[in-house]
């Protein structure tokens, strides 16, 4: 019997609406999962290159934060810079993605990733470059921070700034 799938480290609702499940991650690698359904698929009824790129990029971004010096807990997010993907097959079935950090600095974070399809064959292979962030300057100018949970509910103690 297999283990179920972690919590991601961060709240990410476009991911969860897609249904990616974190599998593993440790030690600069991440492994996620995806059961193709309906809404995940293109005209030829296969993975939408847009599902494959999310997964790539996630599993990239979850390599990059557990290769942080400072553990999942205390290490800033990361934010995409910049992602080249090649797709090799059509997705289909349940895909799987691993991301690889492969090297960081203290601002930035290299890394690759691939999404294989449930006969292991592979769908895509990505590089990119995240840097880490504690926040994110959005309008305004007024600093984001980083959301590691899920959003308090209004009225739980929370005031609104």
């Amino acid at each position: 019997m297999s283990a179920p799938p972690l919590a991601f480290p961060a709240h990410i609702p476009f991911v969860e609406a897609l249904g990616i499940e974190l599998w593993a991650l440790e030690h600069g690698t991440a492994e996620l999962r995806l059961k193709l359904a309906p809404e995940h698929l293109n005209t030829w009824q296969v993975a939408h290159g847009g599902v494959s790129m999310t997964l790539l990029d996630v599993a990239m971004a979850m390599a990059a934060r557990s290769g942080h010096s400072a553990g999942l807990d205390g290490s800033p997010g990361v934010a995409t810079i910049e992602m080249k993907t090649s797709f090799t097959r059509p997705g289909e079935g349940t895909l799987r993605a691993t991301g690889r950090l492969l090297h960081r600095s203290i601002s930035l974070a290299f890394c690759e990733g691939s999404v294989f399809d449930d006969e292991d064959r592979l769908c895509a292979h990505a590089t990119g470059t995240f840097k880490y962030l504690k926040a994110l300057p959005t309008r305004g100018r007024q600093l984001n921070p980083l959301n590691p949970t899920k959003p308090a509910v209004a009225g739980e103690g929370d005031t609104p700034s």
